[in-house]
């Protein structure tokens, strides 16, 4: 769970290539499709804020969650700058807690696959559970295992930039359907032209759309649908990533 602590002050850097507007947008289309209109809203794993901020100001109250401290004094940073009023907590999403209920909690850039035993997610869904009003909605998305096992698979990828670069090193076990990469990168220092090598090692898990929906039924809540990714479709074999949304039942 200790994911990105030394890469947090090149995080965004390394991933200008996804899309956060398109997140943002796909998300209030979803909460309009749902018809919601929240009023306050937790995320779990929100790194630099890049979602947190941009739902900020749509309007609805965010409470952003990271284990990474580094990663969160960045999300401030951004938060002061924009003038967005963001509670961010340092915590845990296995033991997080909250001062009160939220309408929705919110778990994205597959954070939830960071969470590699099932006794643990299920914990995270009774919080989160214990934590929504009722009737509120938890949305969050997984990588497949389609993905990890025929795109990344035991494969090495690399790039490089005029002042960064890194080197991945993917494997992936299908009998524990645990992801595993190494990834170095290699900052320039502005001041000496020196180069700093990170590592990073993390680990994903792999869950069936089966598996979240009995999870989510034991810790209390209803599976309502999957989709795929930024799409309002069901999910397909070749889906890269997938939406799941459920809810307090209300019981």
């Amino acid at each position: 769970m200790e994911a990105y602590e030394g890469f947090a002050e090149v995080y965004d850097g390394f991933m200008d290539n996804i899309n956060y507007d398109e997140w943002g947008s796909y998300l209030l289309n979803l909460f309009r499709r749902l018809n919601i209109a929240p009023k306050l809203a937790a995320e779990l794993g929100c790194g630099t804020g890049n979602i947190t901020g941009r739902l900020a100001k749509a309007g609805i109250d965010m409470i952003g969650i990271d284990i990474s401290s580094e990663m969160l004094s960045i999300a401030k940073e951004k938060a002061e700058k924009e003038n967005l009023d963001i509670l961010y907590l340092c915590q845990d999403m296995r033991e997080f807690e909250l001062f009160g209920t939220v309408d929705i909690v919110l778990s994205l850039c597959d954070s939830i696959n960071y969470i590699t035993e099932e006794s643990e997610l299920l914990e995270v869904f009774k919080l989160v559970n214990n934590y929504l009003e009722p009737k509120g909605y938890f949305i969050f998305d997984l990588n497949t295992e389609y993905k990890f096992k025929n795109l990344l698979g035991n494969k090495s990828f690399s790039d490089a930039e005029e002042n960064k670069a890194y080197i991945w090193q993917n494997y992936y076990d299908e009998d524990e359907k645990i992801n595993e990469y190494y990834v170095n990168f290699f900052i320039e220092d502005e001041k000496t032209g020196l180069y700093e090598r990170i590592e990073e090692v993390h680990y994903e898990k792999a869950y069936s759309i089966e598996t979240i929906r009995r999870l989510l039924t034991e810790s209390g809540m209803e599976f309502v649908c999957a989709y795929d990714a930024f799409t309002f479709d069901e999910p397909k074999k070749d889906s890269e990533r997938i939406y799941i949304i459920s809810k307090e039942n209300g019981k």
